[in-house]
């Protein structure tokens, strides 16, 4: 019995469901494509239009005579129509004619179809079909935000290896493609996936305390949380008389300088004033007394107005400076990097060593100035977009691409920097991140979040992703989450996402013909997230540590 020999009808047909009965199931089959959960089918009708659905479930039917029907119910993804694949399924003529399993050039018209080869841009392939690549458009997946979500050990970190490794592997003629991308790796896993990087971390990386706007620098320097308006005011009058001090232009732009202006400063000289005025004796008007020999004639003294009530400040000062893990901030070469170097040292073009990916290794980095490190650096990235567009503009009013050289920005573990918190700590990278968010297509920056906690990340930046990478989500918060920011119209793709297999994924956006549970493809070099073998290495013979040497590298920091 061949296949054209069952009979297989559509029986209903729904908005989003149509049911197909059929006799013999195991000859309703190709050699090419087994069925099962998950495998496409294609409707005929009258007028050259085939509507491609994907099955979503199997009934057994009993009839009277004792034999069987097997009910099929499955989601109309799309028609195809001249070899062009269409999203939605409400051209079909009713009633359709012929149903039948799609080949593998069908579903590879699915994806392929609609794109441009040029613009074709592929790091995965089918989850049911390892066949058939699910290529995404280029630029509508680079120009939108993306989110990589997935629990521990779903492949996260490999997913996102991937993805770069592909975009700057384009080299075509070139040696060194135009793809720019700055990774901030907070676990350290980057280095092993992209050896030939500009590689960042704390003891490389310099970032001069002076750049930072008013908001970080009291979030940097000052005990926000206590809401001290003196330690604010002090704090505030230092920073602008260093920076005048050591500002050499005219007078006239001197008197311009405010907090957010971003000159050299001394954080020295904030130290000694907030000394000063935690020790200030005033004169009161008053002199000793003839009576008081050793002072008679001299002026009265009495304490200033802020006498010892800035010595928790000044101490926290003290600290900082003296606290050599601060040293890429603080220390002597903080002082003395040019604005220039700073960016080219970010950016990748650094003198006769371009490079398009940039790791900054934050794993060194204390945590409690993390946020302020991934603010400014961030900042900076945006700030540097929105001027080069000005330039770019100045040149040409009629400029129509505002940046030539476009810029991903990759947050690891989002959620550490950038939570649905209100916390104090956290509002400045909250407020850079969630700038580029909404503003930074305009210039040519542009995010990729990946987080194993997506309920944790700021609503206002997590909204603004385009482009979704579900990878297995087991905790029941993340995936309500997940699955309020996705399309209504997924059916039953969004309930497969906790028993995902490593390494598969839900990939939807605007960049792709159609929602797909794909496999990525496994990286060329990857990142050193491997977990570690805990069975393997407790059955080994037991293992000396060199805890002098653990010691040694501990008080380094």
């Amino acid at each position: 019995m061949g296949m054209s020999d069952v009979k297989a009808e559509v029986v209903a047909v729904f908005p989003n469901k149509v049911k197909i009965v059929v006799d013999d199931l195991e000859n309703f089959r190709i050699a090419e494509e087994s069925l099962r959960v998950g495998s496409y089918l294609k409707i005929a009708d009258n007028e050259n239009a085939v509507l491609v659905a994907i099955i979503e479930n199997f009934q057994i039917q009993a009839r009277d005579d004792g034999s069987q029907d097997y009910v099929i119910e499955a989601f109309p993804l799309g028609i195809l129509r001249d070899q062009k694949f269409e999203r939605g399924g409400d051209a079909l003529a009713i009633p359709p004619k012929t149903v039948q399993p799609a080949t593998i050039g069908d579903i590879r018209l699915i994806y392929g179809s609609s794109l441009p080869v040029k613009d074709r841009f592929c790091f995965s392939r089918l989850a049911t079909n390892k066949e058939v690549e699910v290529p995404v458009d280029g630029n509508k997946f680079f120009n939108k935000h993306i989110a990589v979500v997935g629990s521990t050990g779903s492949g996260k970190s490999h997913t996102v290896a991937k993805i770069v490794q592909k975009a700057v592997g384009a080299t075509g003629e070139y040696t060194l493609n135009n793809s720019h991308v700055i990774i901030f790796d907070i676990h350290s896993e980057y280095r092993a996936a992209f050896p030939e990087a500009n590689f960042i971390d704390s003891a490389s990386l310099i970032l001069p305390y002076w750049m930072l706007n008013g908001e970080e620098l009291e979030e940097f320097f000052l005990d926000t949380e206590a809401n001290d308006h003196n330690q604010r005011n002090v704090f505030k009058d230092a920073v602008i008389q260093s920076r005048k001090a050591h500002f050499t232009g005219g007078e006239g732009d001197k008197n311009r300088i405010h907090l957010d202006t971003p000159l050299p400063f001394d954080i020295r000289d904030v130290l000694d004033h907030a000394n000063f005025r935690n020790t200030e004796m005033v004169d009161s008007g008053e002199v000793y007394a003839a009576s008081n020999k050793e002072k008679a004639g001299q002026p009265k003294l009495t304490q200033g107005s802020l006498y010892g009530r800035l010595t928790n400040f000044v101490n926290r000062l003290e600290s900082k400076i003296n606290d050599r893990r601060l040293d890429f901030f603080l220390g002597e070469k903080s002082k003395s990097i040019s604005f220039e170097e700073t960016l080219r040292s970010i950016l990748g073009y650094s003198t006769g060593k371009q490079q398009n990916v940039t790791v900054i290794d934050l794993s060194g980095v204390p945590f409690e100035v993390l946020s302020i490190t991934v603010s400014l650096i961030s900042r900076l990235i945006f700030e540097h977009g929105y001027f080069y567009k000005r330039l770019r503009c100045a040149a040409d009013p009629q400029e129509k691409i505002n940046n030539d050289a476009p810029i991903l920005l990759v947050y690891e573990e989002a959620h550490k920097y950038v939570p649905n918190s209100e916390l104090s700590k956290f509002r400045a990278s909250k407020m850079s991140i969630e700038r580029i968010a909404k503003e930074g297509r305009k210039y040519g920056v542009t995010l990729l979040l990946a987080s194993q906690r997506p309920s944790e990340i700021s609503e206002t930046i997590f909204s603004q992703c385009n482009n979704f990478i579900a990878m297995r989500l087991t905790n029941p918060v993340d995936q309500g989450y997940v699955r309020k920011l996705l399309p209504d119209s997924l059916g039953t793709l969004i309930d497969k996402m906790p028993a995902f297999k490593q390494g598969e994924a839900l990939l939807v956006g605007e960049s792709i013909a159609l929602p797909s549970v794909v496999q990525i493809e496994v990286c060329a070099v990857a990142p050193a997230s491997t977990d570690i073998p805990y069975w393997d290495l407790w059955q080994q013979q037991w293992k000396e540590l060199a805890i002098d040497k653990i010691r040694d590298e501990w008080l380094r920091q």
